[in-house]
């Protein structure tokens, strides 16, 4: 074999190889490349990673090839290019594979990957246009795998690849499951379902049908408004506006009023931007840190396999900053869910001058300038600006269509709102939802009617929970306040709006 030959895991006859041309197969080898098989559909420089049904399709392959009995003896090599890109995407699929169905860590795989001459992989980037900022390393993928495989977010034994790929399709609906019973990532609904400039467009009934299927309960919409919101909420549906600006990143106030909601909530939450890709993605990596403890690489690296071109420029670094500190809040909520349930604190909070809640300085919430609440004409998207969403949307829209699987979104041009047929079903039910996502668990005092819907909480309240602001003090009186903060954050009376700090005078222990 070539000198590029990576010796994988010989019990299981698999081995790993980046050849120059292409290799014969030989009485004792065989090879074959999934180079040209499974390939990444660009928006602009991002190469990868490749999405889950092609790592479905690539296991399935795999798993044929080392069962089959005329492969029995031999030697089973995936060989790859010297192409940086295809030869990323290639080590993530058979670094994956080991992860899923040889039970390896991701750092055993990994070492696999770089041993003997193999050089390192080149990492990942984002789908924005400019220049890369954030570096995905082809470990962080097999993390991130690793870390869903875990909490059940994918099962391959059940897995409807033919679905997954019929929805990812603009035409049909552009969405995709992250967090099976738990978060659903789309593209913005539009005010009737019609064709625009390529574009396929649909109105907020078209999706109905699939989201009750699914047991989707709450919509979440970051951007302008361009439907009604009362469409949904017509409908039986709950709806809320956490509007923040394209490409920017969330302050904490919608960071924290999107966990609340998300906390809240019974069935699963769907949530939309312009593309459903940069600011959809963002926030739902905030609760996979959390509520799972992932990393910034393994969020971002599970959210790109399920939705490509997901988290974009500063949202990358947003999201490592905010790491140490969402964990922290887990970790808190966590260990005091059980004794918030038993016990209730005596006195609240009047003053502080040691804890402060600061708002965060990489805020783009567009306020007007009398009043910390949004106007509704602030959220009405107007105007002949194309935004990044608009532009991803555009580029995916372009990408040629796949034979249907199942049934469409069908689209009904020019006609009323865009009524659509009853969807087929997933296979991600509302009775499938991950276990993680059950064990999410709603404080009795906790209830997303208590929240006020499409408006967002004055800024004087907004705590920031940027990881350079977790001093000692924080770090000692957060598992005792952290209750506090999350359940009075959006309850306060607007008679206290003006009071700048709090003060902890007592907590029953």
């Amino acid at each position: 074999m070539d000198d590029n030959t990576t010796i994988f895991f010989p019990k299981v006859r698999l081995y790993f190889a980046t050849l120059r041309s292409k290799p014969k197969s030989t009485v004792n080898t065989h090879y074959f490349c999934t180079d040209d098989e499974f390939v990444y559909e660009n928006f602009y420089a991002d190469f990868g990673p490749l999405n889950l049904a092609m790592l479905y399709r690539y296991c399935c392959k795999l798993n044929k090839k080392l069962k089959s009995f005329t492969l029995t003896r031999k030697r089973i090599v995936h060989y790859t290019s010297f192409d940086q890109r295809k030869r990323s995407n290639a080590a993530v699929l058979i670094g994956a594979y080991a992860v899923i169905y040889l039970k390896k860590t991701p750092e055993e795989a990994y070492r696999a990957l770089i041993s003997g001459s193999n050089a390192s992989y080149l990492p990942f980037r984002d789908a924005s246009f400019g220049n890369c900022t954030y570096n995905l390393t082809v470990l962080d993928c097999l993390q991130g795998i690793r870390k869903a495989l875990q909490h059940g977010f994918f099962d391959f034994e059940t897995f409807d690849v033919d679905e997954y790929e019929h929805y990812e399709r603009v035409e049909n609906g552009d969405l995709n499951w992250i967090v099976p019973g738990k978060f659903l990532a789309f593209s913005g609904p539009h005010p009737k379902t019609k064709i625009e400039n390529g574009y396929p467009l649909h109105a907020p009934e078209a999706y109905f049908p699939y989201f009750r299927k699914q047991n989707v309960t709450t919509i979440i919409r970051l951007n302008k408004k361009i439907y009604d919101a009362k469409r949904f909420t017509d409908a039986g549906f709950d709806h809320y506006d956490l509007f923040f600006v394209d490409g920017s990143t969330p302050n904490d106030i919608i960071t924290r009023r999107f966990l609340h909601i998300c906390e809240s909530t019974e069935g699963a939450v769907a949530v939309h931007c312009k593309a459903g890709l940069g600011r959809t993605g963002s926030l739902i990596g905030c609760y996979l840190m959390k509520h799972y403890r992932f990393t910034a690489g393994e969020a971002i690296a599970w959210i790109r396999i399920c939705r490509p071109g997901s988290v974009i420029g500063p949202q990358q670094n947003f999201l490592e900053d905010k790491q140490a500190a969402l964990w922290l809040l887990g970790d808190s909520q966590r260990s005091q869910k059980g004794k918030l349930e038993e016990k209730a604190v005596p006195h609240l909070i009047t003053s502080m001058d040691e804890l402060t809640l600061k708002p965060n300085h990489n805020s783009n919430v567009c306020k007007s300038p009398s009043s910390d609440y949004l106007h509704e004409s602030e959220l009405t998207d107007s105007g002949p600006v194309l935004t990044q969403g608009d532009k991803l949307r555009a580029l995916k829209s372009r990408r040629t269509p796949r034979p249907a699987t199942t049934g469409a979104l069908r689209l009904s041009v020019g006609v009323g709102q865009g009524h659509a047929s009853p969807l087929k079903s997933s296979k991600f039910p509302a009775s499938s939802a991950s276990a993680a996502a059950k064990r999410i668990g709603r404080s009795p005092s906790s209830s997303a009617s208590n929240i006020r819907r499409s408006v967002i909480p004055p800024a004087s309240f907004t705590a920031s929970i940027s990881s350079s602001s977790l001093d000692p003090l924080y770090h000692s009186l957060l598992p005792l306040v952290h209750p506090l903060i999350t359940s009075t954050l959006f309850s306060l009376p607007s008679s206290l709006h003006h009071l700048p700090h709090l003060l902890i005078t007592s907590v029953s222990s």
